[in-house]
C-alpha cells in the first residue's frame, strides 16, 4: 500500500541524489505498456547493466497519472554529465530510448538525459 512507504537501499557512506521528471503520453494503454516495460520480467538486462556500469547505485521511478518522478542515487564523486554521455553509448541504450519514446511526451530521437528534466530541491528536513 502506498501509505506504508517504500524501503530504501542502505549504503555504507554518504550518497547524493538526483531527482528528475518527465510526462508520458495521456493514453491509458501506452502507460500500461510503459509500466510493463519497466517491470522485473520485461526490463532489458543490458539497460540495467549499463545504468550500474556508469556508477548509479539506485534508480527509482514513481508515477502519478502521466507524470513520472525519478530518483537516482550515486556516490558523492559521481559526475552526471560524463556518466550520461557514456550511458548513451552503451549496448542497446539507443534502441531502448527509441522504444520507450513512443510512450513519452518527447522527441522520438531524444537521449535519456534530454527527456528527463532535472528538478531543483527546494526543501529538505535535516
Amino acid at each position: 500500500m502506498k501509505t506504508e512507504g517504500y524501503k530504501v537501499q542502505e549504503y555504507h557512506g554518504p550518497v547524493k541524489r538526483y531527482c528528475q521528471t518527465m510526462d508520458l503520453r495521456d493514453n491509458a494503454e501506452l502507460i500500461r505498456k510503459y509500466k510493463e516495460a519497466h517491470d522485473r520480467d520485461h526490463f532489458w538486462d543490458e539497460i540495467k547493466q549499463g545504468i550500474r556500469s556508469v556508477g548509479i547505485l539506485e534508480m527509482e521511478i514513481y508515477i502519478l497519472g502521466t507524470r513520472l518522478f525519478m530518483i537516482v542515487e550515486t556516490p558523492l564523486d559521481f559526475d552526471w554529465d560524463s556518466a550520461m554521455a557514456r550511458l548513451a553509448t552503451l549496448p542497446r541504450q539507443e534502441e531502448w530510448e527509441t522504444y520507450v519514446a513512443q510512450f513519452q511526451q518527447c522527441n522520438e530521437n531524444a537521449t535519456s538525459d534530454e527527456k528527463w528534466r532535472m528538478m531543483e530541491r527546494m526543501f529538505y528536513l535535516y
